[in-house]
């Protein structure tokens, strides 16, 4: 059974789950977002698209990244906010954790270095959240901005979420038309984390 995403707890308690760039500045500004030429580590937009939490170390990752966002949230908060996320019914992961799993993460990610930034995907294009582009348009403005250089996997993973937002089964073939490129240059710039990621996505559809 499908579970809706449940965020009211997050937004009650002005919980930081998005962060643009605070460092990094935009080499072009749109009027549907924002273009890093050389890419940047420092956008993070959790929960921003349906695909859910399906592995562990997805689901270490987004509770680290929220601890980072929110410094100031204290133990208890962050333990019952991880219990949000691991409640299936809550529409946040795609199995369920049991109580010494979520300890063990819970626990791996208090000791982390809160000062250092978590580990992120490169992005080049961020859309606002303001931006009402439906997916053809969006794929077009990645696609345009791909050709002025060689395509990196940055593109490939938005088009693959603009894709899966949209209920779209992603396929080899669609990003290369999509990126108004070969399936060849898809295979050859497409990492194995994204291989997988693409299939985890497709699964959930």
């Amino acid at each position: 059974m499908q579970y809706e995403r449940n965020l009211g707890y997050f937004n009650r308690r002005h919980i930081i789950y998005r962060r643009d760039p605070i460092s990094d500045t935009a080499t072009e500004e749109y009027d549907w977002g924002y273009y890093y030429e050389e890419g940047t580590h420092e956008c993070y937009t959790l929960f921003n698209s349906r695909a859910k939490i399906n592995t562990y170390k997805s689901l270490k990752w987004h509770l680290y990244v929220l601890w980072y966002l929110n410094p100031k949230m204290d133990p208890d908060e962050f333990e019952t906010i991880s219990k949000i996320i691991c409640d299936k019914r809550n529409g946040f992961v795609t199995f369920s954790a049991s109580a010494q799993v979520m300890h063990s993460i819970n626990y791996d990610v208090s000791m982390s270095d809160l000062e250092k930034p978590p580990p992120n995907k490169l992005r080049k294009i961020i859309f606002k959240d303001s931006c009402k582009l439906d997916m053809s348009q969006k794929l077009s403005i990645v696609g345009r901005m791909v050709g002025r250089k060689k395509l990196s996997d940055s593109e490939i993973y938005e088009a693959m979420l603009i894709m899966h937002d949209n209920k779209e089964k992603i396929s080899i073939a669609k990003l290369s038309i999509m990126l108004e490129c070969s399936t060849r240059t898809i295979y050859r710039n497409m990492s194995n984390e994204l291989k997988k990621e693409k299939e985890l996505l497709n699964q959930e559809l």
